[in-house]
């Protein structure tokens, strides 16, 4: 690939880009300085990045040219510019979780095992993107570093809650960023922000380390990019067990860029417009269903299903996610920045630390298993199944966290997203469109328990067919905008 027009991290292959640097045809020097330039021009605008080290990222990327210089492999992602979303730890900065309980906190000493993995093989952080508090809701804002904007309509939420990760993403900050997903935070702003995005089966990305993991039964982590090659070649490098990690699951057999290169839909695929639950917008809806006559040209049988779950799960997850909030604030009450916590979530985490019990917690469990008992009936006829990811398009900020489905407001305009992580089902999003005011529709794949590799050659079977190429055109000045 030729460089002598620069880098664009919304066109270019993160593989490709880490092949040339290792070949000598671009410096990861070049590469993360790219990146440092690019924050410069469009974070002001954006808020994605909170933190950023430039000394440290360019120190890395000396070490990474060196190594090449003198024919060692740094590694697969070499000189590759990623950042790491606020909810977990990177060796150097302070992870301040999006709240200002912790925003004074010292840095970390040490990489979580995602960073850990993407550092191993020659990834280079550069910073932390932005989160809600505690990663609670599906748009990105905070009492500490404000609101993160949307790079497709600056006016527009990105989603959440790795909402600051997608819009550095989709603005060309970095081709690379970690996120976490516990009720759609990788699905969500993937889908706002025009990005392929895949929530694996809980376990496959460790989440161990010195410290037990935020949101045990519902968040696992992962990588985030503009599309799915990108994604997989990444996942492949990240996925197996880590002995600090109960839940880890066993690192799979069969390659998954090798799977992504198989791509293929099931023979017979599902399709619910509702869940049985949702009222969708409706040119979401359309969107999708376009999307939907693209699987049947692919030569896959679409049954559609008119209810998946008998009833919106919703109270249960928020039982899940407030007992696991409750246990990280819970000490903090009394702390004087506890003023500072955003109101409806201290509100919350007061009420529950007053009555909410084990019992609830361990009955909300019992949901998450029905849940998944339902899901073996449908993938006993079907592979796939497939539905909107959201049920209306990223809202506007002034209105957030509420949404917008047909022209009225809605709190719950992501409620397809979090029953999957109840099940711990792998699950994607394909961008498949965009509507009226410009702004990304994604569609959302879930497979068979574990059967992540079902997703991955759907997914790109699907996001080859739909051929979503645009880009957001966020001009801050940046000469690759």
């Amino acid at each position: 690939m030729c460089y002598s027009g620069g880098v664009d991290f919304r066109r270019a292959s993160l593989a490709q880009l880490a092949a040339d640097v290792r070949g000598g045809a671009i410096s990861a020097r070049e590469v993360v300085g790219h990146a440092l330039e690019r924050i410069e021009a469009t974070n002001p605008a954006v808020n994605a990045f909170v933190a950023v080290d430039a000394d440290a990222a360019l120190a890395a990327a000396a070490s990474v040219d060196e190594k090449v210089a003198r024919g060692v492999d740094p590694g697969p992602l070499a000189g590759i510019p990623f950042g790491v979303k606020d909810l977990e730890d990177a060796a150097g900065f302070v992870t301040s979780h999006g709240s200002a309980i912790f925003a004074g906190d010292a840095p970390a000493e040490s990489d979580s095992a995602l960073v850990t993995r993407l550092k191993a093989a020659g990834a280079i952080a550069v910073g932390k993107t932005n989160t809600p508090e505690l990663g609670w809701k599906a748009d990105t804002d905070n009492a500490v570093f404000g609101a993160t904007a949307n790079p497709w309509k600056l006016t527009h939420s990105p989603g959440g809650s790795s909402g600051g990760s997608a819009a550095a993403l989709a603005a060309g900050m970095v081709p690379l960023a970690t996120g976490s997903d516990g009720g759609g935070s990788i699905r969500i702003p993937s889908s706002c922000c025009g990005l392929s995005g895949i929530k694996p089966s809980l376990g496959r990305v460790p989440t161990g380390g010195a410290h037990p993991p935020d949101w045990h039964d519902l968040s696992t982590r992962g990588p985030m990019a503009r599309r799915l090659a990108d994604i997989v070649c990444v996942l492949d490098l990240v996925v197996g067990p880590d002995p600090t990690d109960l839940r880890s699951l066993p690192r799979p057999e069969a390659s998954w860029p090798a799977a992504r290169l198989d791509a293929r839909l099931p023979a017979k695929v599902a399709w619910s417009p509702t869940l049985g639950y949702a009222t969708v917008d409706a040119e979401v809806l359309a969107c999708c269903e376009a999307a939907v006559r693209q699987i049947e040209a692919l030569g896959a049988e679409v049954v559609e299903i008119d209810s998946v779950f008998d009833s919106d799960p919703v109270g249960d997850w928020v039982t899940m996610a407030l007992a696991y909030n409750t246990r990280t604030l819970l000490p903090y009450r009394e702390a004087p920045a506890w003023k500072d916590v955003d109101p409806l979530l201290a509100a919350m985490v007061d009420q529950a630390a007053e009555q909410m019990s084990a019992v609830d917690l361990v009955l909300a469990l019992d949901t998450c298993y029905r849940l998944n008992a339902r899901l073996v009936e449908v993938f006993h006829d079907v592979r796939l199944l497939v539905t909107p990811t959201l049920a209306g398009a990223p809202p506007p900020r002034a209105m957030a966290p509420a949404g917008l489905v047909n022209g009225q407001e809605e709190l719950n305009w992501a409620r397809f997203t979090y029953p999957f992580n109840m099940t711990r089902s792998p699950a994607a999003t394909v961008p498949v469109g965009l509507t009226k005011e410009g702004l990304p529709v994604g569609m959302q794949l879930v497979g068979p328990q574990h059967g992540d590799l079902v997703v991955i050659r759907s997914a790109a079977a699907l996001e080859e067919a739909v051929g979503f190429d645009e880009v957001a055109q966020l001009d801050a000045g940046s000469p690759t905008a």
